[in-house]
């Protein structure tokens, strides 16, 4: 099994024709084949040289192809109004790699795709991977293996280097999930874990948070009530300077809260093995 997508996956490209959407969508459809569509509008009718039909309106391709799932490879402008014609045509999951989004468009997306019980992954997030089975999004299967391990992070170069070490010290992953690192996204830390925990392919997990927010505490508070498998953790930011505001949009720390200590700390409190060194995860999760 898998958490979010697997080879059962119908998958839609929005920006296929753009030169990021095309260069991904190639790399995506000759790992797994998925991708039953794209979306540009203008260019309905059109077929891409790798086999793929390109339609005006996501709703046109959700109807011709029954896909279920989109990726979101458009311009940050134009990316809040990709999300809800996705959400209004009925697709389940959507997963926005494009970053620079404007907060107060994404407040108002979230509340968009709530209403419609829409799954967002991201915005600014490098998407997913079930080893062997679906790529969507920019990570590098290359690096990646099937196995058991689930991994989630914010920090999609974090993501690599985890996923790498991982690889290397012989434990594949089950699924792979990019969050993304600004204020206001889809699916965060808890969501995820919770997949995992509830995955029976999953045996062991591994979280890659950083400074800011509290998304990684309350992961925390639900691993240590409900989580049985080893979980490995890490968090990026321990040696950031006070008050200084750095990296992801989301990595603010504001009132004492959203520290690497307490992150750390919580994280210690739930029973995790946690990293100095993200390529000390394998060696955790096997101790």
């Amino acid at each position: 099994m898998s958490i979010l997508a697997n080879k059962s996956t119908r998958l839609i490209v929005q920006g296929i024709t753009g030169r990021e959407g095309d260069y991904h969508a190639r790399q995506m459809q000759a790992y797994s084949p998925i991708i039953v569509g794209g979306v540009t509008p203008g260019k309905g009718g059109l077929t891409t040289d790798f086999g793929v039909p390109v339609f005006d309106t996501v709703g046109a391709a959700v109807r011709a192809t029954g896909a279920d799932t989109s990726v979101i490879y458009v311009p940050a402008k134009f990316a809040p109004d990709a999300i809800t014609e996705a959400a209004d045509a009925g697709i389940k999951l959507v997963v926005c790699i494009t970053e620079g989004l404007a907060t107060v468009d994404m407040i108002r997306v979230r509340a968009y795709l709530d209403a419609r019980g829409t799954t967002l992954l991201g915005p600014n997030c490098p998407g997913l991977l079930t080893p062997g089975a679906a790529k969507i999004g920019i990570i590098p299967a290359s690096i990646a293996k099937i196995g058991k391990v689930g991994v989630v992070s914010r920090s999609g170069t974090l993501t690599y280097e985890a996923v790498n070490s991982l690889t290397l010290a012989g434990l594949g992953q089950s699924t792979i999930v990019g969050i993304g690192g600004d204020p206001v996204h889809g699916v965060d830390f808890l969501d995820v874990i919770k997949l995992f925990n509830e995955d029976p392919d999953t045996e062991m997990i591994a979280m890659l948070g950083e400074i800011g927010g509290s998304d990684e505490e309350k992961a925390c508070e639900y691993i240590k009530a409900h989580v049985r498998k080893p979980v490995a953790g890490f968090i990026a930011g321990v040696s950031a300077p006070p008050g200084r505001r750095m990296g992801h949009a989301g990595a603010i720390v504001e009132g004492g809260k959203g520290t690497a200590e307490s992150k750390l700390e919580a994280m210690r409190e739930a029973g995790i093995k946690v990293a100095t060194l993200v390529t000390d995860i394998p060696q955790l999760l096997l101790g």
